[in-house]
């Protein structure tokens, strides 16, 4: 199994003053995702929490949506020619019966760890795959203080962060602002399939009560993520994309940007936020 973190020699620069010393950085490396034996995408990932990320990945997708339709999950011995495993190759079987659809996203190839997609068929895609409809979900309202609240609380849940400084995390909060899970990544794509996943193994889809908070940036990505599992609200400390706000605002997802202290925007999905005056 890879480490989360590894150490590498750095030449530190203080005020003029040069010195060298062990410097600790996030792990990085590759993941195949296969779909009954095979090849579906690979994803540049800090290792851990592997089979969460590739079923959350296939909640994503739109390939499953119940921990049953999952038959097994292992990693793929062998996966060298020289047969060692490098726990870097996840094979998801389906249970007999689970229809293989037909995935349209374009991303089943090579993501980064920081990829998103765009165009009017992603789009598509997701309103003719989503299983969970945000809008038949029980109503959700949230004060605007409770959500100021929550990016200090998922900061002080970033372990890996506070030693390499190079991680993307997401949690999923209650709507008392409980603080439920929490997941580091090298990309936030993968934290949000590890938390997906994670909360799928538990028989916890859809997560109709639960508020997804992401570290930087709301993508559109990250927006089908919340969608698919069934989030109904979506906060991102820094701001969402065009696409992303087109995606919340046809799925009822409320998206809220630029989450830093008592401050934000709403850009979707408004009346789950207690505005003022209102109870």
């Amino acid at each position: 199994m890879g480490r989360l973190t590894e150490r590498r020699r750095v030449i530190r620069i203080r005020d003029g003053v040069v010195s060298t010393r062990p410097d600790t950085l996030v792990a990085e490396e590759p993941l195949e995702i296969r779909l009954n034996g095979k090849p579906l995408a690979i994803t540049m990932r800090t290792p851990g929490d592997d089979f969460a990320l590739a079923t959350g990945f296939l909640v994503s997708e739109g390939v499953i949506g119940a921990a049953d339709e999952v038959r097994t999950i292992a990693y793929c011995a062998g996966a060298t020619a020289e047969g060692v495993n490098t726990y870097n190759v996840v094979n998801v079987t389906l249970a007999p019966g689970v229809t293989v659809p037909d995935i349209s996203l374009e991303r089943h190839v090579y993501t980064t760890s920081s990829c998103g997609l765009c165009g009017k068929a992603s789009l598509d895609a997701v309103r003719t795959t989503a299983r969970f409809a945000i809008a038949d979900a029980p109503r959700l309202r949230v004060a605007p203080s409770l959500l100021s609240a929550l990016p200090d609380r998922l900061r002080e849940a970033q372990r890996v962060f506070d030693r390499t400084g190079g991680l993307h995390a997401a949690a999923l909060f209650s709507e008392d602002g409980e603080l439920l899970d929490v997941r580091e990544d090298v990309g936030r794509h993968n934290a949000v399939d590890k938390l997906v996943g994670r909360a799928l193994a538990g028989g916890g889809l859809p997560l109709s009560r639960a508020i997804l908070l992401v570290s930087g940036r709301a993508s559109f990505e990250l927006a089908q993520k919340a969608v698919m599992a069934g989030v109904p609200m979506l906060a991102a400390v820094s701001a969402p994309s065009s696409l992303a706000v087109d995606l919340a605002a046809e799925n009822g997802l409320t998206l809220v940007g630029f989450l830093r202290g008592t401050g934000m925007n709403v850009y979707a999905g408004e009346e789950r936020v207690v505005l003022d005056g209102e109870v």
